[in-house]
């Protein structure tokens, strides 16, 4: 156990003692008060860890500020770390971690403005457990980590909490902040006792960043998407958080011998169906979310829905999501049947569009819906790289910014009333890129 002030004795006469010792004890007690001072930065914000010893010890678990539930690595192995992005440069005053049994004898508190780079805080090489208390510290960054090297006993680590206390970089965050998860091309047929299955590394990877809500970009399921497969292969991974999902269907939905997204709607019900169709949309901060069935663009009543829908939406930022995107470098290659949904959003003032279909990552400069690139474009994401078997890249695009392959991960979008960026996470935890800072139009 650690605390972070001390009270040195004074023998220098007894009245001298009394008033170092009062001095001491106001000194102490104004230490305390400015580190209690500055806010909580660390609850609720998205959170990944090295590993987890089970769904139910997500990362995010130890910055829900309920002691009840917590973060617990892999057993038996050394190092382990536990991060959590504070969603803007902070500089970080105080640290405190109450841990579980399952302590850290050895560990060091690191901050990183990337999550790349990282450096010392903090270290603690003969740590005995409870709570321990970093106060007066100095570091500077956006992410902040616990980066344990020995273990205490001989199961892994694990934190009900890990407060982090400071002062984020221009004042408080910025209004409406939340993060979101979103992915496309998932669940293969297969599950985690495969070690070449890569569905289920991607769903605790997502459910480790533990996010507002998750995104689908379709093709959730493979290769027919019966509600047997369903149950079978996408149930044991992303169905963990379906509650907090709103996905969309693929053309493999389409492929149900039942009917056309006959498994797709009945595994997910109403949260696939919330207004009664394949398409619809949500609201978020200062965000318009709209959610569309690609399998169905040349429907008018999609189509006429989707005018409606933007005509009335009142919030300043708009993203939508679908299947099939218009633009893309990878073997399906660029698709014509969404030009006029783009040009209906990019009419309506669209920010952003994220896709699957093409088993990669990639990331599109603004544009309009003839590929010409403009500041007031549209950003286009192409995140399939859910699980399915990737795809090279083919024949890159105009616009085209960047583009990864063969690597499996998710998005990390992260939302302000006024803006958004994103990192692509790979399922070894690390950030493969980082987008650029986008205002709304």
């Amino acid at each position: 156990m650690r605390l972070g002030v001390s009270v040195r004795p004074v023998h220098i006469g007894v009245f001298a003692a009394v008033l170092a010792l009062l001095g001491g004890l106001l000194l102490g007690w104004s230490e305390r008060a400015g580190a209690a001072a500055d806010p909580l930065l660390s609850q609720g914000k998205a959170a990944t860890a090295s590993s987890t010893e089970g769904s139910s010890y997500a990362a995010g678990k130890a910055f829900d500020g309920n002691t009840g539930t917590r973060w617990a690595s892999a057993e038996g192995k050394d190092p382990q770390w536990l991060r959590v992005d504070l969603g803007a440069n902070a500089t970080v005053s105080r640290v405190k971690l109450s841990w579980e049994a399952a302590y850290a004898k050895a560990y060091r508190l690191e901050v990183s403005a990337d999550g790349v780079t990282w450096t010392t805080v903090a270290e603690e090489k003969a740590g005995n457990g409870g709570t321990d208390e970093w106060t007066g510290l100095a570091g500077k960054g956006r992410y902040l980590r616990m980066y344990g090297t020995a273990r205490g006993t001989s199961y892994g680590y694990s934190l009900l909490e890990m407060e982090v206390y400071g002062v984020l970089d221009g004042g408080p965050p910025p209004g409406g902040a939340f993060t979101v998860v979103a992915a496309g091309d998932i669940a293969a047929q297969c599950t985690a006792s495969d070690s070449g299955c890569a569905h289920p590394k991607t769903a605790a990877l997502a459910q480790q960043i533990n996010p507002k809500f998750y995104l689908t970009m379709g093709d959730n399921q493979y290769d027919d998407a019966r509600l047997s497969d369903f149950r079978n292969y996408y149930d044991k991974s992303w169905g963990a958080f379906k509650a907090k999902t709103h996905p969309v269907p693929g053309n493999h939905e389409t492929y149900d011998p039942a009917g056309s997204l006959a498994g797709y709607k009945s595994y997910f019900g109403s949260i696939a169906y919330p207004q009664g169709k394949s398409w619809y949309s949500f609201d978020e901060g200062n965000w318009h979310f709209v959610a569309l069935d690609s399998n169905a663009f040349d429907q008018s009543a999609q189509i006429d829905w989707l005018k409606a829908d933007l005509a009335a939406n009142a919030k300043k930022c708009v993203a939508a999501y679908w299947h099939h995107p218009l633009y893309s470098s990878g073997g399906h290659g660029n698709d014509p049947v969404s030009r006029p949904v783009w040009k209906i959003l990019y009419g309506a003032g669209a920010d952003l569009v994220l896709n699957g279909h093409d088993h990669h990552y990639e990331r599109f400069a603004p544009q309009d819906p003839d590929g010409k690139a403009t500041a007031a474009g549209i950003v286009e994401i192409v995140g399939g790289m859910g699980g399915a078997e990737p795809y090279p890249i083919e024949q890159v695009q105009p616009n085209s910014q960047k583009r990864i392959s063969g690597e499996y991960g998710v998005l990390k979008l992260d939302f302000t009333d006024s803006g958004y960026g994103w990192t692509y996470v790979g399922t070894d935890g690390q950030v493969k890129d980082t987008s650029p800072k986008y205002s709304c139009h």
